[in-house]
């Protein structure tokens, strides 16, 4: 799937900025969004770029790593908010509804059993990842079939005539595991890269830093391995998501991520 991955199509994006300069308003008088519309003519190989099949792709799973109380919630409130999306009460359901797009939900590793529920994809690679201070979060093929999940739902969209794709995953403990990843990969200290998820205090922030460079002294994740680095600090939703994007990008869809 990554060799379907093309650069930007400079020639068409030459023919949309043409077409604003053109329009009847001072050129550059839109600022921001003649770029967007410039950057998604160039992303979808088409002068005037189409936005009409929309989709927010959110997948959820748990960590492992909630065991060393990095946040301030259980582990069991993954798969209430997850009941919150199908019943169309949380915040994105809301903005996806007044954009006009479709929300596909995804269970790629609660750690609870999920209701059965037309609207609810499960994918269930296994019901949440491992503690990553003791260990790997998952195997290499536990990773690899995340990802591979993530490619399938998008070429399922695109057969339905997908024009861009947003992303979004829930998870109790995901942003230990997101932090640990952007640590590895950036090279910058995980204090630097980790954030209060939602809300917590500056002693809990300490002990979530202390938490994550546990972890990675104990995996020791190598950049140059990304497959690996997700294995072994990341979460199943993450490996989902990776799939979706590269799945995006292959077949020229514009991804909006969350965040």
């Amino acid at each position: 799937i990554i060799g379907m991955v093309k650069p930007l199509d400079r020639e068409v994006m030459a023919q949309a900025q043409a077409r604003q300069d053109v329009l009847t308003k001072p050129q550059g008088s839109l600022g921001r969004l003649e770029e967007l519309s410039i950057q998604l003519a160039g992303i979808q190989g088409k002068p005037i770029p189409q936005i009409r099949h929309k989709a927010i792709i959110t997948m959820a799973g748990d960590h492992g790593v909630v065991a060393e109380k990095v946040g301030n919630w259980p582990q069991e409130v993954t798969a209430q908010m997850v009941y919150n999306f199908l019943g169309g009460g949380a915040g994105i359901s809301v903005i996806a509804h007044q954009a006009g797009a479709r929300i596909i939900v995804v269970d790629m590793g609660v750690a609870s059993e999920l209701e059965t529920n037309p609207q609810l994809l499960s994918r269930k690679v296994a019901p949440g990842t491992q503690n990553i201070c003791l260990g790997p979060a998952m195997t290499d093929e536990q990773a690899m079939r995340a990802i591979e999940t993530g490619i399938e739902i998008v070429k399922d969209e695109v057969a339905k005539g997908l024009d861009i794709v947003g992303t979004g995953d829930m998870g109790i403990g995901n942003t230990t595991a997101s932090s640990a990843i952007c640590a590895v990969i950036t090279g910058k200290p995980v204090a630097e890269v980790t954030g209060r998820g939602t809300g917590i205090t500056d002693e809990q922030l300490t002990h979530k830093v202390e938490v994550i460079n546990r972890a990675l002294a104990v995996n020791r994740p190598d950049p140059a391995q990304p497959l690996a680095v997700l294995a072994k600090v990341g979460g199943f939703e993450i490996g989902g998501l990776v799939g979706v994007m590269l799945a995006a990008a292959a077949h020229r869809i514009p991804v909006i991520i969350d965040g």
